[in-house]
């Protein structure tokens, strides 16, 4: 297989047999994951995983924005939104116990930029907020990822970051927030120890960045 060298390439959908491959080498480290077919079997799927009333953080995601299931999550009513008790919070005198709320949610919701066919998930972040979350403090995290982020092992998955992640999420916070982006955290997650913990639900279509 060809690794990936340019960030056109980044948005082709991996073929089945590369989902598959990817698929089977997180269940290999630990990982609980589904193949499903698009994003509303995903919305549908997560609906079914979370409790009502659970607590719930989403890290920021095209991927859940566009799928709906931010909006399920933190605008509904169903769920204890960590997103929404944060906005209601100070961040300069509150900013301790914000960064603890958003670190041990009941679920952490979220995407990521990369999936490799060795069975790591790659993660990036400006802020970070997601990432303790994500590592291992919340108890369960729940990763939805479109099929155009599979690479083959973790070079490619750095490059797709770089190349591909970083200029598009600079767009979208120069438009949202007014300032640019920036690459200054990354997260591989190469294993979970924890059984049924972290949950990768892989779509056969292509979503987010």
């Amino acid at each position: 297989m060809t690794t990936p060298t340019t960030s056109e390439s980044f948005t082709d959908v991996a073929p089945a047999q590369s989902l598959e491959r990817a698929a089977k080498a997180l269940t290999d480290h630990g990982f609980t994951v589904e193949i499903l077919d698009d994003a509303a079997a995903a919305r549908t799927r997560i609906a079914e995983l979370i409790p009502e009333g659970a607590v719930v953080f989403t890290g920021a995601s095209e991927t859940l924005r566009l799928s709906g299931i931010d909006e399920d999550l933190n605008t509904s009513g169903r769920y204890d939104s960590l997103k929404a008790r944060a906005h209601t919070m100070d961040r300069v005198t509150q900013r301790n116990d914000i960064w603890r709320a958003l670190s041990v949610p009941d679920v952490i919701v979220g995407s990521v930029a990369a999936v490799t066919e060795t069975g790591s998930l790659v993660a990036a972040s400006a802020s970070g907020s997601q990432l303790p979350g994500y590592a291992g403090a919340a108890p369960r995290a729940i990763w939805v990822v479109g099929a155009q982020k599979i690479v083959p092992d973790l070079p490619a998955a750095l490059r797709r970051v770089e190349e591909h992640c970083l200029p598009l999420e600079n767009e979208r916070a120069q438009k949202v927030y007014g300032v640019p982006s920036a690459l200054n955290r990354i997260l591989v997650l190469n294993a979970e120890s924890e059984p049924g913990r972290g949950v990768v639900l892989l779509l056969r279509e292509a979503i987010g960045f």
